[in-house]
């Protein structure tokens, strides 16, 4: 098995002002989701939830607000997964709620570099 993370992201032109019954339907459907995959023994790191504002710091000093200005979606949260290969850990985020809302599941392998190894908190 090898760890894996999934990438959420929203697109930028999501409407936060949902009504409270909207937004405790989709908690509902994240928890449902989360549960299913600590059941299964997939979930390694629960679902952590990026905050809207931030900076961007770019080669030479700069910094710019951001962190999502140029783009047409934005970071939400990700979490990390448990499965047997790059196919199943997709499977997995088939039932990923921010599917619902037109956004995006990214998942990718993590690369571990050896001489990192010991500075990580887990592997």
């Amino acid at each position: 098995m090898e760890d894996f993370v999934l990438l959420f992201r929203q697109p930028d032109t999501y409407n936060y002002n949902l009504s409270q019954s909207n937004i405790e339907t989709a908690m509902k459907r994240w928890d449902k989701w989360f549960n299913d995959l600590e059941a299964d023994g997939k979930l390694v790191n629960a679902g952590i939830q990026l905050g809207l504002k931030g900076k961007v710091l770019k080669a030479g000093g700069v910094v710019t607000d951001g962190p999502f200005v140029e783009i047409r979606e934005r970071l939400n949260g990700f979490i990390v997964v448990k499965a047997e290969s790059l196919d199943d850990a997709i499977t997995l985020a088939h039932g990923c709620p921010i599917l619902d809302i037109d956004g995006t599941v990214e998942v990718r392998p993590f690369f571990i570099h050896e001489q990192m190894k010991g500075h990580l908190l887990s592997v």
